[in-house]
């Protein structure tokens, strides 16, 4: 069941708690990942064209997630360590930067929030062990590839493979599924997707998902096992059409337009993590 008995309640809630923390110190981290890989990424292709052409490289300066510090994107001052800590730094200088006074965007203090939520309700459901934390671990790079692949429809390979490594060892050391689905799991995972690509492109001469999409679907299989990619597919795919026709309805979007899918496989992986592969089947048999 995934509510524990009324005799535990106090015990799962201080560990929902702590995790609950743990969460918005990682989502805080998540929002630097965010903002700064998929510029890493067209940094070092811009390098690399550069020197292919035998041109000065255009960027030199250290450039990583932990350099430089953390700074206000409109007046670029380093931000105050009063600045930075999660979630209440933002409602306390009421979403505008201490400096310069310019707005943050909310899309900051929601990461953190989400990443908190996620972690409260893992940490309940799962408790602050090996399984528990490294599901933490899961959804934390299920989050920061959900919103890269919304803002710049990218999946990074520096997110999806070692997500898709750290399942397998997962499976390896303390098994959430045998290993032996694990490893089917990766294989089906990016096979399927890439079927269902070609079939799309040949049909339709479009091309409607990306090699990204593959390699995330393949990390989901070795966390999930083979058993639990039908049930992850179909809820990306219906999550992925209520999400085109919220988008046109809202006049963001245009038929035949591509929309991200990467969180949409995020979501559906992270609901079967919290449910199990098991419990569409309960819920429709129950009802």
């Amino acid at each position: 069941m995934f509510f524990p008995d009324a005799l535990a309640l106090p015990r799962h809630a201080a560990t929902a708690a702590v995790a609950a923390l743990l969460g918005l110190l990682v989502g805080s981290f998540l929002n630097v990942v965010i903002h700064r890989l998929p510029r890493m990424m067209l940094r070092e292709t811009a390098n690399f064209v550069a020197q292919e052409r035998g041109e000065t490289m255009p960027h030199t300066d250290r450039y990583n997630l932990w350099l430089p510090a953390s700074a206000c994107p409109h007046c670029t001052r380093p931000l105050a360590l009063h600045h930075k800590i999660p979630l209440l730094s933002w409602l306390l200088l009421r979403g505008r930067c201490g400096f310069c006074a310019a707005p943050i965007g909310a899309a900051y203090p929601l990461v953190e929030l989400l990443s908190a939520l996620l972690f409260a309700l893992l940490g309940w459901r799962f408790g602050l062990g090996l399984h528990g934390v490294a599901l933490m671990v899961c959804a934390a790079f299920l989050i920061a590839l959900a919103v890269i692949d919304a803002h710049t429809m990218l999946l990074p390979d520096d997110l999806t493979l070692p997500l898709m490594w750290l399942g397998l060892l997962v499976n390896l050391v303390h098994p959430l599924v045998p290993l032996q689905d694990a490893v089917l799991g990766a294989m089906a995972g990016y096979v399927l997707l890439w079927l269902i690509f070609w079939i799309f492109k040949l049909a339709t001469g479009k091309e409607g998902l990306g090699y990204g999409d593959f390699k995330l679907m393949a990390a989901l299989g070795a966390w999930l096992g083979w058993q639990a990619l039908p049930l992850v597919l179909l809820l990306a795919s219906a999550l992925g059409a209520l999400l085109g026709l919220l988008l046109m309805g809202l006049g963001r979007h245009q038929r035949g337009q591509a929309i991200p899918f990467g969180p949409c496989l995020a979501l559906a992986g992270m609901l079967t993590l919290l449910m199990g592969h098991g419990w569409l089947t309960r819920l429709l048999y129950d009802f």
